[in-house]
């Protein structure tokens, strides 16, 4: 096994012909990495437009009261490997447990109003605008739109923000997100289960929920222009509870179908299959489904992608590619380059390939990739990717 190597040309000359064929039903899985990869820093310096966890936790930390953040440190040094999504989980805990009693100091009350503080943070991070100009998301978009499809293409995205949204506009995309109507939009999942509109609307599935979705008097979901309140499935230990409500029941039903699918790819991107809800049904799904393909394009390398690797190593449908390795047909290696495909490949390679490193797993590249490949989208109308370009995906 040790002389095992994956040759990094061979398949994507293959994803290649994938990518541009239009009688392939393609889905997109797209999760917190991707917006991670848009700079909107200052020139020579890197901000994303949307943290990474560890980036969001600072930002949800700092906009703490003093009382708050002393709570918050008490219950992250309580327990190993914390992050935000333990932390919040342990707060909206200690809310339903602390009864007429105190912890920390802390009321029920308390934690109630601590909870609702770092959500109200969280919906405030990623409640940002696409950047005009080239941005991953359009470029995306651009290849949707650049081929004559005979099935649409579906995108699944655990991400709150309205990125997708916004670049789908931009491009005059029509899309159905599995709401109708437009002052208090209703959500219809007759609607997402027939799945009878033409091949041009793109499917945009909010399978944690959005900004702008809000419960009206009646309990039930709706889309509400400008909202400024958020139904969202805030990363917690009730995050699984929550999806088993409408709409997100009936969204997981509609990832569950579209898999089961015949001759489906999908194709993922800043998820890092951490979330055991989504990766347990992703892993049922394609087991029972041969003709299915999982395509999982990671930053990082492979000793840091165990999540991930996991998956793919039960599943040889599921392939991984990382940094510095993948996982294909449940085989681990690292990359070895070879023999190109064709005459000039050495120009396509630079677009995923460089200094020995896989370079895909950056959601801008990845993006970029696709954009290229489309024989009706013209090189030209594409400008260069800048330098420095990635970012860390968690």
């Amino acid at each position: 096994m040790e002389n095992t190597s994956h040759n990094p040309d061979q398949h994507m000359f293959g994803f290649r012909q994938l990518a541009t064929n239009g009688r392939k039903r393609i889905g997109i899985l797209i999760g917190a990495g991707a917006p991670v990869s848009i700079n909107v820093g200052e020139e020579g310096t890197w901000k994303p437009l949307i943290p990474n966890i560890a980036g969001l936790e600072k930002i949800v930390f700092d906009a703490l009261s003093e009382n708050q953040r002393e709570v918050y440190n008490q219950i992250k040094s309580s327990f190993p490997d914390s992050n935000l999504e333990k932390i919040l989980s342990r707060v909206r805990m200690l809310t339903e447990v602390v009864g007429d009693g105190k912890l920390f100091g802390f009321t029920e009350q308390d934690f109630s109003n601590l909870s609702e503080a770092i959500c109200n943070s969280i919906r405030e991070v990623v409640a940002q605008d696409l950047p005009l100009g080239a941005n991953p998301y359009s470029e995306l978009v651009s290849w949707i739109n650049g081929i004559n499809r005979k099935y649409a293409v579906e995108i699944f995205t655990t991400n709150y923000d309205l990125l997708f949204e916004n670049a789908l506009e931009r491009a005059r995309t029509p899309y159905f997100d599995g709401f109708s109507g437009s002052k208090s939009a209703f959500f219809d999942p007759s609607s997402i289960s027939k799945n009878d509109l033409p091949p041009r609307w793109v499917r945009l599935w909010k399978l944690h929920g959005s900004i702008g979705w809000e419960s009206n008097a009646n309990g039930e979901v709706i889309r509400v222009p400008d909202s400024k309140n958020a139904n969202m499935v805030y990363p917690s230990h009730i995050k699984y509870d929550q999806t088993q409500a409408a709409p997100s029941s009936s969204l997981f039903e509609r990832l569950k179908n579209f898999i089961l699918e015949p001759d489906t790819l999908i194709l993922s991107a800043g998820f890092s299959f951490a979330d055991a809800h989504i990766s347990s049904r992703l892993l049922e799904c394609m087991m029972a489904n041969p003709t299915a393909a999982l395509f999982a394009f990671q930053f990082n390398g492979l000793a840091d992608e165990s999540a991930a690797k996991e998956l793919a190593l039960k599943c040889p449908g599921i392939s991984v590619f990382c940094s510095d390795g993948a996982v294909i047909n449940g085989v681990e290696a690292k990359w070895r380059i070879g023999t190109p495909p064709t005459k000039n490949w050495h120009e396509i390679r630079a677009e995923y390939y460089k200094d020995n490193k896989f370079l895909l797993g950056d959601f801008l590249r990845l993006a970029r990739f696709l954009a290229t490949a489309g024989s009706e989208i013209s090189q030209d109308a594409v400008p260069p990717i800048p330098q420095e370009v990635g970012a860390e995906i968690v």
